[in-house]
């Protein structure tokens, strides 16, 4: 191309890129990942997305990603997976569609935070990317992960010092997806740690609680392999 043809074409693209110009609908649609598993949907309390301008911090739009966890076989079995394939847009899945007007190309950031339905379990991700005006993403559009495991202490049995006690807790991934020995989410590959946090700091690495007072239980979950970790408190009183 001759020095006199780049010069014309880059004017010609300066100029759609004027300030001033009439601002634009602009479309972004949104999902957000559980880590090796599936859509973070309505049933563990789905996720709160905030799109805003990085450079000014302005919210530009946001609101409830919510929907179904989507397709396990497209999103955890289909093979091979091709460039192009559509793993998150599916009839019902969980996402949230950001619009907003823009009037010149705006740096977004885009920001994911859940489950909402476990505060314990809460992680956070963004992103920023250069959206233009009127730009439509859709489809899978942009999808935010969310590294963590789901846990629950659902009941603890009696609480004596000196005595072992029963925990029973609920380890998921963030999405909720169920762990099982040997199953799609694999029970085997996560080690569990429960603890006792008292007021002076002191840990014990059993279940049986040293003295009688007042404590925090704590489990933590452990999947390095897959980069997720996750941890659950309650409080805890020992009788003496």
């Amino acid at each position: 191309m001759s020095a006199a043809k780049f010069l014309a074409l880059s004017f010609a693209v300066m100029m759609t890129m004027a300030p001033g110009a009439e601002a634009a609908r602009t479309e972004v649609a949104v999902h957000v990942l559980s880590q090796d598993a599936k859509l973070i949907g309505s049933g563990v309390g789905g996720a709160w997305v905030t799109v805003a301008d990085a450079g000014t911090g302005e919210v530009l739009a946001q609101g409830a990603h919510e929907g179904s966890t989507g397709d396990t076989r497209v999103i955890m079995r289909q093979q091979p997976q091709q460039r192009d394939t559509v793993l998150f847009d599916s009839e019902g899945a969980a996402s949230f569609l950001a619009v907003f007007d823009i009037d010149e190309p705006t740096v977004i950031r885009i920001t994911a935070v859940g489950p909402l339905g476990n505060p314990d379990a809460g992680m956070r991700a963004s992103t920023d990317m250069l959206v233009t005006p009127g730009a439509r993403v859709l489809g899978d559009g942009v999808v935010l992960t969310l590294h963590g495991l789901n846990i629950r202490i659902l009941e603890t049995g009696a609480a004596v010092a000196g005595k072992s006690m029963r925990l029973l807790v609920n380890v998921g991934m963030m999405c909720g997806c169920p762990l099982t020995p040997g199953g799609l989410w694999d029970a085997d590959t996560v080690a569990l740690t429960a603890r006792l946090l008292g007021e002076a700091s002191h840990f014990d690495g059993e279940i049986t609680p040293p003295a009688a007072g007042a404590y925090t239980l704590e489990i933590i979950g452990e999947q390095p392999g897959k980069a997720n970790f996750g941890r659950a408190r309650a409080p805890l009183s020992v009788a003496p």
